[in-house]
């Protein structure tokens, strides 16, 4: 408890708190850690649920270091106060005492409005609809559970998936009805959940199409694209044995493959990055962790092809590289051969673009195509999250789900 005390009274409650402007949810930091200031746990508890009821599991996956306490003055000529750590422990607290929050209802709203898909913006983007009194509303989820990347994706060791279903009876509590195992675009069209009198629709299916490149003409059975890797430790599938494993890029998702092949048996795990520290984009934080868990990386190295015998890469080939201006730069004659048992691909990914055309929904630059309110080219449809914005985190499509529910609400009324 002293420590706790110690981390909140860092805090000098600014009276412009930048830490609310580097959070995309606009949490009201001040307020809930002068709560904890005074041991007013209930009320701070309260502060970070009204705001983000998913405040739990954000305090533990959040890239804080590049959002609130990024802007935190006390971080300039020092270190910042540990936003993510004070909700953690409130959160905490607040399970360690059986305690509830009771979400207020503002209105009575007597209308049917369909979500597709149950990642973090679909359940935003729900909350916030039932926190205004919408009545009727049906998130449909083409997967056997609801949570997306909190369930299928983020591995255990960093969030446990009891917090995911704490969130869900949340939403259950709040009269939000939920269909698992139905697919957009197979099961339910905008055409037919129009027809059931649904008035409002909003998409967040998420980025569902791995990007990869060809490394050999050759089909082999031991690369992986990582969501489909961290699917099978997530459902609990066996995991063939993976040997020397390869895991190509540099952001979170490669930290979490990298981490999970650790955890499933392989002999060495290899981060190859094709740019320098600095420039990769994933948390420090996770960055360090995967470091102790022994997986090792290599900076400024490119993988451009595989050799192959009998079906299975035996090893890549890699080119060194050079930054300049943030960019890596092959450097000539300066080839090398990697051996690896098993490849992971985790450059990121990207939206269904053909899926969303076919039914007219306008695409722009490998993106669905949104106004500032998130409002589609098709009358009543919005989309959040991935489908809109690149480089997207949990925080950041939480806050998209939270912004279309207003214009929804607006509309509705």
């Amino acid at each position: 408890m002293e420590e706790i005390e110690d981390k909140a009274d860092r805090c000098l409650n600014c009276k412009k708190p930048m830490c609310r402007e580097g959070c995309p949810i606009s949490t009201n930091i001040p307020n809930f850690i002068s709560k904890v200031k005074e041991k007013d746990y209930k009320s701070a508890y309260e502060i970070l649920q009204e705001n983000n009821i998913m405040s739990e599991i954000c305090s533990r996956i959040c890239p804080v270091e590049r959002q609130c306490m990024s802007k935190c003055v006390r971080g300039i000529k020092g270190e910042p106060v540990q936003i993510n750590y004070l909700e953690q422990f409130i959160n905490d607290w607040a399970n360690k005492n059986n305690l509830e929050y009771d979400y207020k209802i503002r209105e009575s709203i007597n209308k049917k409005v369909a979500i597709i898909g149950a990642g973090p913006a679909g359940i935003a983007c729900a909350s916030e609809l039932a926190k205004a009194g919408i009545k009727n509303i049906t998130i449909f989820e083409k997967e056997e559970k609801c949570g997306g990347i909190l369930v299928y994706g983020i591995p255990d060791f960093r969030l446990s998936k009891n917090l995911v279903e704490n969130v869900i009876k949340k939403i259950k509590k709040l009269g939000i009805n939920i269909k698992n195992n139905v697919t957009f675009g197979k099961d339910i069209t905008i055409e037919n959940l129009k027809e059931q009198g649904y008035e409002i629709i909003f998409i967040a299916l998420g980025a569902t199409k791995t990007s990869t490149y060809k490394l050999t003409e050759e089909n082999v059975s031991n690369v992986y694209k990582y969501d489909d890797f961290l699917k099978l430790y997530n459902t609990g599938k066996p995991v063939k044995k993976l040997g020397k494993c390869v895991v190509i890029g540099g952001g979170n998702v490669a930290l979490d493959s990298a981490r999970v092949a650790k955890r499933t048996g392989a002999e060495e795990v290899h981060i190859l990055y094709r740019r320098n520290e600095t420039l990769m984009p994933a948390s420090k934080s996770e960055l360090k962790e995967a470091l102790e868990d022994g997986v090792k990386i290599m900076y400024q190295a490119k993988v451009v092809s595989a050799n192959v015998e009998n079906g299975q890469v035996k090893s890549v080939n890699c080119i060194k590289t050079k930054i300049e201006n943030e960019k890596a730069i092959d450097i000539e004659n300066s080839e090398f051969k990697f051996d690896a048992d098993t490849v992971i691909f985790a450059i990121g990914s990207k939206i269904d673009t053909s899926l969303f055309e076919r039914i007219g929904l306008q695409v722009e630059n490998g993106l669905l195509s949104v106004n500032e309110e998130y409002k589609t080219n098709i009358e009543n449809v919005f989309a959040g999250g991935d489908l809109v914005e690149t480089k997207s985190s949990v925080a950041r499509a939480i806050a998209t789900g939270k912004k279309a529910a207003r214009t929804i609400i607006d509309n509705l009324m």
